[in-house]
């Protein structure tokens, strides 16, 4: 069954060593892979999938791709398309932890990267064009667009402003009942394997963690890594730009002032946990894949075996729970939609969700240099206005466009 696929999981293998940008360029270009070039799934489902996970806690371009993964084969096909997708980011994050200590920082060409943001820009720029062609149709949709766009933009920084405006929008949309009308269902069972896994694995690991803090066991740092990096994976809304500074506080601030009380806490220190979250920006695939770095340097002192174990715990530990949590409330989802009031919902939400995408765009673009006087500017505009042109008007690949940007900084 799985040989019919391999053309799909080759497609998610490119785009894992081509999506950087963050979450929300991601979308972008998986509307460009996985829609528009080769269709896998429709436009109008990843903009779906977006909203969806943008409800739930967790990696939210992983969750998505893993859903197009699911929707194609089910769960097995899921599950290879989270490994994939996973995989480069996360060797080369855990790898960065092994060579952090034999690299000369400022030996690094971290200029390749400088256009990397004007290609989210025009990524995005193209997704908000797609997005808006299916999504705003009416006067409520136009509304709801320009109030979220302004509400993004302006709070951009708390991660709690997309489910937010996600959930109110649908609210809206609700408001009249005359246009779609609730029509008979049949209800259908609910299995409850995936969230009793997720809860059962979060206490736990909880308590055992706690047990090992408390009586000071042996070795027990491989277990406090699992503890605290599921539970983050857990809890944290807004992508990897939400996890680094809890990760930042949790294994370089928190330790750091009880330290005298308790030595034997994970210590990462504060140069190394920045440096780890300067890379993994510049990093194609999921930002999550932060936890494979620190994971690393959690355990470094305990010799290649135990920094090598700490890599592997970190990042199961990180993305198992969004696998699980997507897993499961997506199958209740579908059934959902099959009432009126979330089928009136997803109108509110679709064009929530292209008011977010605008207000992302104009967001990345005011900390990139595009009105100075200067040859960085120009270029910047240029890489703009050709990625989106290119990604609208032709069927060029999106990681043909990736790579140049990257030979270009590489050369300017």
């Amino acid at each position: 069954m799985m040989l019919r696929h391999i053309q799909f999981l080759k497609s998610v293998f490119l785009f894992s060593l081509t999506a950087f940008g963050g979450p929300h360029a991601h979308v972008a270009m998986m509307m460009k892979m996985f829609a528009q070039k080769t269709p896998y799934v429709t436009k109008e489902e990843i903009l779906e999938y977006n909203a969806f996970c943008n409800l739930l806690p967790g990696a939210s371009s992983t969750q998505i791709i893993t859903l197009i993964g699911y929707k194609r084969g089910g769960l097995p096909l899921a599950i290879l398309t989270l490994l994939i997708w996973i995989f480069p980011a996360s060797f080369l994050m855990g790898g960065f932890s092994f060579l952090y200590t034999h690299i000369d920082q400022k030996s690094l060409h971290a200029d390749i990267f400088k256009f990397i943001p004007s290609l989210a820009v025009g990524f995005l720029a193209y997704a908000s064009v797609m997005a808006f062609g299916v999504s705003i149709k009416n006067t409520i949709t136009w509304t709801i667009m320009f109030v979220c766009c302004i509400a993004t933009y302006i709070l951009f920084q708390y991660p709690w402003i997309f489910p937010l405006l996600i959930v109110l929008s649908g609210a809206v949309t609700n408001i009249s009942q005359k246009r779609i009308p609730q029509k008979e269902n049949k209800v259908r069972k609910i299995k409850w394997g995936n969230i009793w896994l997720f809860a059962i694995i979060f206490l736990i690991a909880g308590a055992t963690s706690e047990l090992a803090r408390k009586h000071d066991w042996p070795n027990r740092k491989p277990l406090n890594l699992f503890e605290n990096t599921y539970r983050m994976g857990s809890l944290v809304f807004g992508g990897g730009h939400v996890l680094m500074p809890m990760m930042y506080e949790q294994f370089s601030v928190r330790p750091e002032a009880v330290r005298s009380k308790n030595p034997n806490l994970i210590q990462i220190n504060k140069e190394e946990m920045t440096t780890g979250m300067g890379i993994v920006r510049a990093m194609p695939g999921p930002v999550f894949s932060i936890a494979s770095f620190t994971g690393g340097m959690a355990l470094k002192d305990e010799g290649k075996g135990m920094q090598l174990l700490g890599c592997i715990i970190a990042t199961i530990a990180i993305f198992l729970p969004s696998a699980l949590l997507v897993l499961f409330f997506f199958p209740i989802w579908n059934n959902l939609k099959k009432y009126a009031v979330i089928y009136r919902s997803l109108e509110g939400i679709n064009a929530a969700v292209v008011g977010i995408m605008i207000a992302a765009t104009f967001y990345i673009m005011k900390d990139i240099s595009l009105v100075e006087a200067k040859m960085d500017s120009i270029i910047n505009i240029a890489v703009i206005i050709t990625t989106f042109s290119f990604l609208q008007f032709t069927r060029i690949a999106s990681p043909l466009l990736v790579i140049f940007c990257l030979f270009l900084g590489y050369l300017l």
